[in-house]
């Protein structure tokens, strides 16, 4: 059985050559902040990517642009203080 991640992940949006963008592609966060960056995340996004060509039957996209997904800032909610 494998190992299970208990740790934290990384999100990241790819953009592929023909145009086409997946959002939130998850990464754990320990394979990265080496001294490689962000490199191990595009190595373990392009096996997924394999792996799912070879299911589907359709040619694995290229990568063109792979970048971390910003963080959503908190709406801010109205106080609603007692009159």
């Amino acid at each position: 059985m494998a190992a299970r991640h208990t740790g934290t992940y990384v999100l990241f949006d790819v953009l592929y050559k023909d145009g086409s963008r997946r959002s939130n592609r998850k990464v754990p966060g320990e394979l990265l902040g080496g001294l490689d960056g962000d490199e191990p995340a595009r190595t373990l996004i392009e096996a997924q990517d394999e792996e799912i060509a070879k299911a589907s039957g359709r040619p694995r996209p290229v990568i063109a642009q792979l970048q971390r997904t910003p963080l959503a800032k908190p709406a801010k909610v109205p106080f609603k203080g007692k009159k």
